[in-house]
């Protein structure tokens, strides 16, 4: 609208221009020269506009000729860019969906169309790790970071392949000089702070965990429990070398972390060495009541030297009351008391386990067995019971199982990575129970019983028993069996097979070839059993002798006859023999082949 107005405005101007020059009265007298040129002013007027008019359609002109070659090359060059720009976004879309192919052949048009764009580094580099081609992705990642706009982008892609190629030397190189460009990058703080870990570097770790947390990287609990660990850990590593320093570190850690379990115990125990065995106790008992652990029972019935087994046993319960229903505390309980020779309390105590034992509770039950009774029976059986009982809370980070508690995790670098808990590999499965054994299992943990060894009486002979006929007749030959009692060596292997082998079965003899079977006889009860039963399932039939193959002997370059040679379909007979020819002609046939 305002647009319209202006334009109507801007012809009434021209229209009251045109009218005040048309009436102006006057002559316009142009000398030049030898030349004379006179006219009227509305006509002077007309000719000048038009002559502007043309010079500036003149110059428009020659100016845009004049542009011509700089505008096609600008041209050529946005087209190239629009190509490229597409290439990256179709390329960036396949690489999304997995489609190498594709993304490999959008790359390389963006890197013709576009070859300056970072964006076409990157689809370069995201292409050949999809493809697997790590060269040429470290080659893209190298001219990223060889750029001051992609720098970190190709450090960060540099630091990625060093770690797919097992290089954690060049991982933490290139991951320090990012940290140097950009202190706030979290990736390579990470990376740093957990290879300060790995070597022992505590100040080094101590140092990055407060650039992170003054770069706003983590909060403030974090920042205190992250702080509390890496203090642990360096007190953990110093006991036995600095034990001022490994105090000072403890005191700090379980003031920052109190629930943490190694801080809890390490300075439990310095404050126990110092005499201050009621601090001592609060300690453990604050991390206890966070997270039971059989390293806090420990030191807590140790907290006061020079206390008898009962005196610990005493401690340990009422630590336990603490947490009630808590397997740890009736392990904690059943330890105590084992050591106190208080079997009843330790039986007590596990008695809401045995059902379905853990591991540790299992090795608990056999040494009650062991310890109170001396039965290395049942002490065995507990002892196998406990394969397959279900594992016991262990250091967990990451999948990784440790036997001790570790600052970092060692698969992924995290802080504060282990935590307290049954292994997810030792879980229990909703598709079977998993403690439940099978009969042979059963007959294994049940106790063993004694085997009797059945003897002969002195005076009857063992060589042969005497078998008493039921009606005279003549002497029968006995029976071929291979259970006849062995002389010897079968007197000293008789408790194995007796308890190996099961209840015994009547056996008929077998007869001998070409004699007549026997007649029933009585069986002689004060006989001792064989020691050795025939089997029914082995034939005692001597299978028939292999002939022996006699090889044929041919000379190396020999190749033989071909007995059997390759059947040709073309050369079979298709329609029966000719007869022979008879008369003269078969006689001559025969005659011929003679």
């Amino acid at each position: 609208m305002i647009r319209i107005i202006l334009f109507l405005l801007l012809i009434a101007l021209g229209a009251a221009g045109a009218a005040w020059v048309a009436e102006q009265t006057g002559d316009v007298v142009l000398s030049w020269g030898g030349y004379r040129a006179q006219t009227t002013l509305p006509v002077f007027v007309l000719v000048l506009g038009i002559v502007i008019v043309t010079a500036m359609m003149m110059w428009a002109i020659l100016h845009g000729l004049w542009r011509t070659p700089a505008r096609m090359r600008r041209n050529q060059r946005e087209r190239r860019q629009a190509r490229g720009r597409h290439a990256i976004t179709q390329g960036l879309l396949a690489i999304g969906h997995g489609d190498s192919t594709a993304a490999r052949i959008h790359a390389e048009a963006a890197r013709k169309h576009a070859a300056h764009d970072p964006l076409a580094l990157l689809l370069h580099a995201q292409s050949a790790q999809l493809d697997g081609d790590r060269d040429g992705a470290q080659r893209a990642f190298r001219a990223m970071a060889e750029r001051e706009d992609t720098r970190l982008l190709g450090l960060r892609g540099l630091f990625i392949e060093a770690q797919r190629s097992d290089d954690p030397v060049a991982a933490v190189m290139v991951a320090e000089e990012a940290l140097r460009m950009s202190p706030s990058s979290s990736w390579a703080s990470h990376a740093v702070l957990g290879f300060c870990c790995a070597k022992g570097d505590w100040a080094g770790a101590l140092k990055i965990l407060d650039n992170n947390q003054s770069a706003g990287l983590i909060d403030k609990p974090t920042y205190r429990r992250h702080r509390g660990v890496l203090l642990t850990a360096r007190a953990l590593e110093l006991e036995k070398v600095d034990r001022d320093l490994a105090r000072e570190s403890v005191m700090e850690a379980v003031k920052l972390a109190p629930t943490l379990a190694p801080a809890a115990v390490l300075a439990s125990k310095f404050e126990s060495e110092a005499h201050q065995v009621r601090r001592s106790m609060r300690l453990v008992e604050t991390a206890w009541l966070a997270q039971p652990h059989p390293d806090l029972a420990d030191a807590y019935a140790h907290v006061k030297l020079g206390d008898s087994a009962r005196q610990r046993l005493v401690r340990v319960e009422t630590l336990a009351a603490k947490t009630p229903g808590h397997i740890e505390g009736a392990l904690a309980i059943a330890r105590a008391a084992i050591d106190a020779s208080e079997f009843t309390k330790a039986r007590e105590a596990l008695a809401p386990f045995v059902a379905q034992p853990t591991q540790r509770v299992a090795l608990l039950m056999a040494e009650i067995e062991r310890t109170e009774h001396g039965d290395s029976g049942r002490a065995r059986a507990w002892t196998l019971r406990a394969v397959r009982a279900l594992h016991d809370p262990a250091w967990t980070a990451d999948g990784y199982v440790s036997d001790r508690w570790r600052p970092v995790s060692p698969v992924t670098g995290r802080l504060d990575a282990f935590q307290w808990q049954t292994p997810v590999a030792a879980l229990p499965s909703d598709k079977g129970p998993a403690i439940e054994s099978s009969p042979f299992e059963e007959a294994m943990l049940a106790t063993p019983r004694r085997a009797v060894v059945l003897e002969p009486p002195k005076d009857v002979e063992v060589e042969e028993p005497a078998v008493e006929p039921v009606a005279p007749a003549a002497p029968v030959p006995p029976a071929a069996q291979d259970n006849a009692p062995p002389a010897a060596g079968a007197a000293e292997i008789a408790p194995v097979v007796e308890s190996a082998l099961p209840e015994p079965v009547a056996v008929d003899p077998v007869p001998a070839p070409g004699a007549e079977p026997p007649k029933p006889a009585e069986s002689a009860p004060n006989q001792p059993a064989p020691l050795f039963r025939s089997r029914r399932d082995i034939p005692k039939a001597v299978p028939a002798p292999i002939p022996a193959v006699i090889p044929l002997i041919r000379a190396p370059d020999d190749p033989g006859v071909d007995e059997d040679g390759p059947a040709d379909e073309f050369a079979e007979q298709i329609g029966p023999p000719k007869a022979q020819a008879g008369g003269w002609r078969g006689f001559l046939s025969r005659w011929g082949g003679d």
